[in-house]
Formats: C-alpha cells, structure tokens, sequence
C-alpha cells in the first residue's frame, strides 16, 4: 500500500531540497501529483485497474522508471529523474536512498500552464504553423520509435478488433443511457465492415512498420508550446494501449481538437503530418480511429456515472459528455471514404430538408436547397413567399430548370474541393435525376437518392404549420401537394443501391439512422 505519510509529507515544502513556497497537490485515479515550484514530483497509487497495476513498490519503481524513458523521447529536458522516498529510523520520510526505501516518483520540470495548447486554443494563441511544429515532430518522434517483433503483433488487426469487442462488452450498460441503441448498432456494424474491408491494408501497415511504440495518449493536455514543442505524459503502464499504428495517434488528437471545438486545427494537424511523414493511407483510417478514440472516451467518462464517489451533479455532467463522445463516434463512422453527392426527392411536406439538414453534420457535407437557391437566381428574398399557381410564376418549367442546372455547377464546386454536398430538391423530373447521377460519375464522387415519403395526413399537418411559419422560404400548400402528386416521375432509372426510400413520418432520429446506414452499406434495402 501506499505509505500512510507520503501525502502529508511530500505535501509540505520543507521536504523538498529546493524549498519551494508552496505545495500544490493534484490527484488522478493513479497517481499523486505535487507541485513544488518549478519542479513536479509525481509518485503512483498502490493500485490494480487490471490495465495497470502498481500494487508492489519494485512495480512503482519500474513503472516510474518506464515513465522516465519513455517520456524522454519526446521531453527530454522535462524528465529529470526518478528519485526514491525513504524512511528514517523516526518514521519521517525523505527524498533519497537513506533509510527503508517506501516508494518512488517521477521529477519533473514544471511547464508552463499558460503555454499548454488546450489553454492558448482556447485564448485564440496557435497559429496554423504551430500545428504544423507538432506535427512534424511527432511524425521525427514515430520515425525514430521502435518497431517490429511484439510492436507489430499487439499493434496488428487481430488486437484492433479485440479492442473494439472490448469496448463494446464494456459498453452495454450505456446502451439507452448514453448511447441510442441505433447508434450502438450503427458503429459496431461500420467497425466490423471496416475491418473486414480494410483487412488488408491493417496487414501493409504492419509490413510497411507502421506499427509504431507511440505516446498513446496524445491529447491537447499532453501538448506545451515554449520555444519548442514538448510532448509529455505518455502511457508507461500497458504497451498494448502504446503500441499501435502511427494513424491511430495522429487520429487521438485530431479527435481531441475536433471534440473541443477546433475542427479547423485538425484539418490541418492532420494535413501537416501526412505532408511530413508521407503518409497519405492515414487519410483512409482517420475516421476509424477518430470513431474508436471518441468512443474510449465515452466510455471511460461514462464509467463515472457509476462511481458512488462522485456525487450527483458530477454524475449528470460524466453523463452529458459521455453522450458527446458516443455522439462524436457515431459522426466518424457515418462519414463517407469518397464525396457523395446525395439528392433528395419526393413530395413536398415530405420531411427532404428535416432529413437533408439533419444528414449534412454527420457526411461532413454542405446542403443546396433548391427553394432558397431558386429565389436567389430570381433576386428575391428567400423568405418571401409566392404563392404561385402550380408551375406557374417562379415555378415555371423553364425557371425549374435553371435552378436544377445551378445547383448541379454549385456541386460540382464543393465536389471538384473533396467534399460532399445535399441537394434538397424534389427531383420530380427523372431527366434531371439521371443528370445529376451522370455528372456525379464524371466527378468520380458517389452517388444516392433519397426519396422522402409519409402518409398524407402528415403531410397536410406540416404544410399547414410551415405557411404559419414566416421564415420559412417554401412555398408549398396543400393544394400544391395534390398537383405535384400527380406530376412525380416514379424513380425506376436508377439501380437499387443508388435510391434510398425513407419513411419520414418515422422518429427523426431512426430517419437519420436508417438513411445512413443505407447509404454506407451497413443495411439491406
């Protein structure tokens, strides 16, 4: 066990040979953290998590020993030591090898607070460059880490897809509570059609020594910004949570980044590494190990809810960003590998721009809509309403085709840019869905229509309330709906895996679910 004195001892400032002004103590679940001046002393738990074990003091002083060189990789001038905590013939405990020797930690120089990389993104102080430092040191760093032999065999897919079952074991109590039950399925049928899939490159990466002995917890916390970069507090205690391909780490922080807020410094995190490690296969796995990081961390924080510990606000807040995390995994494994250019079609009412707005975050794609664009074209204020006869007015046939025609060169833009794009239309007219299927081959992008459809009654309900709502920029009425009805070409062009029907009258949730699962494969037709 821990010595019952080491916490009031190391907590005072007197036990420290430089005599600091004051001890600040920080706890984890594994260790104690003392803060003396400008010098960090950490010493670990006499616990056992079955991931780790520090339970005997020979573990403690190979485990701080391990810390110490691993560490110094990346933060050389950061990790001073390990020093052992003894205890005289008074009881009292000291720094040094005198006496019986009751424990170890790690002496550290302190670093900086204000120049830690969560803190200064969060003060508007990194500039793109920075992230481009970091990634080329770490892409030096993977260069020069061990490889081969058990790197290779713990980092392998036979491991990637035990972790996964893992997690997902370990994760059914939050089925319901932190995770929809949809969304559970979801990632576990993408992860194993990943695997299946990508088999082969999982086996390159091992051959080509990908697999590297990483830091393997590389997020914003583990990141100072001085004169240089210092990467420090890497995992010592479990080599299978450390070994592991280098796209899994470059993966960790752009996860970090995205989950707080800054998509747009993992763009180019990610940008910089692959640029300095010539490593463009990292772009196929990104999302994969983006989707198990987001999902570790769900579970872990989602383990609070449980700790009799905490009380019960902490429990409601482990709860509200466990849910974040699981919703972040589930963003991952919805993204598409290639840019998909996805129309929506059926009747108006139908539910095409509730389902289009709701599918855009998740593709990772931008949404054209058709009502807002016609009006545009015609210089008129999108929320102005027109009640036109059918195809009368701005409805006209040749109107419709110029808008059609515009969005199709306004998708070719974001496509051509590798991204997706939602046209929110009704693509009544089977001419225009064939073009649109055409052009989406010429633009080697993938392609899917969305047919939207509900019972009447819905229909009715939801055109009634919209002509209430002033902002809205459609048009459409009931009486419409009963023209338009009659004036739908039925979809029978296109092959079966390209036209997805949609019941939206469905909770939104289960829409968004089912429309994404078809669209990756995950389910039947």
């Amino acid at each position: 066990m821990t010595h019952p004195k080491l916490l009031a001892a190391m907590g005072r400032p007197e036990f420290y040979p430089h005599r600091p002004g004051a001890v600040e103590i920080v706890q984890t679940h594994i260790s104690f953290i003392f803060i003396a001046g400008e010098e960090v002393y950490k010493a670990k738990k006499a616990v056992d998590f079955g991931f780790l074990d520090f339970t005997t003091l020979e573990k403690r002083k190979f485990y701080c020993e391990e810390e110490l060189r691993l560490n110094r990789r990346l933060a050389p001038e950061t990790y001073l030591g390990v020093v052992p905590i003894a205890e005289d013939d008074s009881g009292a405990l000291h720094l040094g090898p005198e006496g019986r020797i009751v424990d170890y930690a790690v002496r550290m120089k302190r670093l900086p607070r204000e120049r830690m990389l969560r803190r200064m993104l969060a003060e508007g102080k990194v500039q793109p460059s920075v992230m481009d430092a970091i990634a080329a040191k770490l892409a030096g760093f993977h260069r020069q880490a061990e490889t081969g032999g058990r790197i290779d065999e713990i980092g392998g897919v036979e491991t990637i897809r035990r972790n996964h079952e893992e997690n997902f074991a370990q994760t059914q109590a939050a089925v319901g509570v932190t995770i929809p039950r949809d969304r559970y399925n979801f990632i576990r049928a993408y992860v194993a059609d990943f695997l299946q899939r990508q088999e082969p490159l999982f086996r390159r990466r091992v051959a080509d020594r990908r697999i590297r002995d990483c830091h393997g917890d590389l997020h914003l916390e583990h990141i100072c910004i001085t004169d240089g970069i210092t990467i420090f507090d890497c995992i010592e205690f479990n080599e299978r949570f450390r070994f592991g391909d280098v796209a899994a780490e470059v993966a960790f922080l752009a996860m970090d980044l995205d989950f707080n807020g800054y998509p747009a410094w993992a763009e180019a995190f990610v940008d910089a590494y692959v640029r300095h490690a010539e490593d463009s296969e990292i772009r196929t796995l990104l999302n994969f190990y983006r989707c198990y990081y987001a999902y570790v961390r769900g579970k872990v924080i989602g383990f609070r809810i449980q700790d009799p510990a905490i009380d019960d606000k902490g429990r409601q807040e482990a709860g509200e960003t466990a849910a974040r995390y699981f919703d972040l995994a589930f963003t991952y494994a919805a993204r598409p590998e290639r840019p998909i250019l996805l129309l929506t079609a059926g009747l108006m009412g139908a539910g095409k721009s509730v389902l289009a707005q709701r599918l855009a975050p998740r593709l990772g794609a931008e949404v054209i809509r058709m009502d807002v664009l016609r009006k545009a074209l015609l210089e008129i204020d999108p929320t102005e309403h027109h009640p036109e006869a059918f195809g009368q007015g701005i409805y006209s046939d040749e109107t419709s085709r110029r808008t059609y025609e515009r969005a199709l060169q306004l998708a070719a833009e974001i496509l051509k840019q590798g991204r997706s794009v939602i046209v929110d239309a009704s693509y009544k007219r089977r001419e225009e869905r064939l073009r649109a299927f055409s052009a989406a081959q010429e633009w080697n992008a993938d392609f899917f229509l969305l047919e939207c459809a509900c019972p009447e009654g819905t229909v009715k309900a939801r055109l009634n309330s919209r002509q209430r709502e002033e902002v809205d920029s459609s048009d459409g009425r009931w009486e419409i709906f009963l023209a338009q009805k009659g004036d739908f070409d039925p979809v029978t062009e296109l092959p079966e895996r390209f036209h997805i029907v949609i019941d939206t009258a469905s909770d939104p949730d289960a829409c968004l679910t089912e429309a994404l699962g078809r669209i990756k494969g995950l389910m039947p037709a």
